[in-house]
């Protein structure tokens, strides 16, 4: 059984090695983008914090092994404590910046490529605050889950992938 929660800045790469992840241990994976928001993409708003908690429950209670992996640390204080394994992706703002550039559409979001563009913008300024900033979405926030969790963890300082 392996339960592994993987967090960073948004453009860590977070999506990408949990897919990755999933996939090489045939196991579920949750993106807490889809429990955080309300479903109305015009007007992006937060789910409340126990709303989210009642859409991953049910997630946690069907799948033994799971990849979960988002940038809420509300949401990851939810789940932190079921996992075998913490990963936190932090290769810098730099990278964190060059990655959401080359970002693929992300049809989950996004009703186009184009309206994920028009957001571009937003996302880099927010991505280049991370360390900056002090809600629980910073550089801060993840540090507290990371040095607070005592099971295997792992900091990954660069796009590097972990085995």
């Amino acid at each position: 059984m392996q339960r592994i929660v993987i967090f960073g800045n948004s453009g860590s790469g977070k999506s990408t090695l949990a897919n990755e992840k999933a996939g090489l241990l045939s196991c579920s994976h949750l993106d807490l983008d889809t429990v955080a928001w309300l479903d109305d993409r015009r007007a992006p708003t937060r789910r409340p914090l126990i709303e989210s908690a009642k859409l991953i429950e049910p997630f946690l209670a069907a799948n033994e092994s799971w990849v979960i992996e988002g940038c809420y640390s509300g949401l990851l204080d939810l789940v932190i404590l079921k996992s075998t394994e913490i990963i936190f992706l932090n290769p810098g703002v730099d990278v964190c910046v060059k990655n959401c550039q080359n970002r693929p559409w992300e049809p989950h979001k996004y009703d186009s490529p184009e309206e994920q563009d028009t957001n571009l913008e937003m996302l880099l300024s927010w991505v280049e605050q991370y360390s900056q900033r002090d809600d629980e979405f910073s550089l801060q926030a993840h540090r507290r889950i990371f040095d607070n969790y005592a099971g295997a963890k792992r900091e990954f300082k660069s796009n590097e992938r972990p085995d």
